[in-house]
């Protein structure tokens, strides 16, 4: 018999990648052609809510006026302010998650402080350090700080008993056990921390760089605030999305490297 090519439809995994990317530019791209056309109509005042293209136009002005510069000194400061909580968070939450005595002593007073807003921080870290750039990254590594301590305490607490007893049976050394073992079983909390921490980071930074700083988004909000530009500050927020967007995407990509074992990170990345 002769054989036929059959022209099956396409998987239903490929076709969903293929419309991921337009399903997820839908919503933002509707947004931005109601607020122009909303604004063109005369449905909402333009020194209010300026339309898009004036957004953009704020934009290409920026970009020739030290855009770069403000968009380098917010990113550096999340970089070193996430870094530093992040590391602290890992180091302190193994030390809770596997010592009781840790756990009794540190726990609590964290978890104290973890209810503290962002912004009652400022004005003793402005007393503490002044207005340079300790106070900034101070308060950036506190936002980091709690989630990544809670994921990895949630984490290797979450880790099976049996995975353990198993590990002491083929009489692991306890620094062997923890890098085979706990880690890579806590591993998803913890990146999840990582994501929560980086995301939290970018919103300290803002609140860091409004109270005190010449160069940054922030300060571009503050900039645009007091003279009354909210094409600026419109400006500042969708690059703050942007930036925070491709930071998590990152994070993203590493959480699929590092956690290619499991089943449903490999079929989402499939998919």
């Amino acid at each position: 018999m002769e054989s036929r090519s059959l022209d099956l439809p396409a998987p239903r995994a490929t076709v969903r990648s293929g419309l991921r990317l337009p399903l997820g530019a839908l919503l933002p791209a509707l947004a931005l052609i109601g607020a122009e056309l909303g604004v063109r109509a005369g449905l909402v005042p333009d020194n209010l809510l300026p339309p898009p293209s004036a957004i953009a136009d704020a934009l290409a002005w920026l970009a020739s006026n030290g855009l770069a510069g403000h968009i380098a000194a917010s990113t550096l400061r999340v970089l070193a302010g996430f870094t530093a909580g992040a590391l602290l968070a890992l180091a302190l939450g193994a030390l809770v998650a596997l010592d009781t005595r840790a756990e009794r002593l540190l726990d609590p007073s964290f978890q104290a402080l973890r209810a503290i807003p962002s912004l009652a921080w400022v004005p003793l870290l402005l007393l503490w350090f002044g207005i340079d750039e300790t106070p900034k990254l101070a308060l950036i590594a506190i936002g980091a700080f709690f989630p990544v301590y809670m994921g990895v305490v949630s984490g290797i607490r979450g880790v099976d008993r049996k995975l353990v007893e198993v590990g002491r049976l083929y009489r692991l050394h306890p620094v062997a056990l923890a890098r085979r073992v706990l880690l890579p079983a806590a591993l998803p909390a913890i990146l999840t921390g990582l994501r929560n921490g980086l995301s939290l980071a970018w919103m300290f930074m803002v609140a860091a760089e409004l109270i005190a700083a010449s160069r940054g988004l922030g300060y571009l909000l503050t900039d645009g605030r007091e003279s009354s530009r909210a094409d600026i500050m419109l400006a500042a927020i969708l690059l703050l999305a942007l930036l925070g967007k491709l930071s998590d995407g990152a994070m993203q990509l590493l959480e699929r490297r590092l956690l290619a074992w499991r089943d449903s990170v490999q079929e989402g990345s499939k998919a």
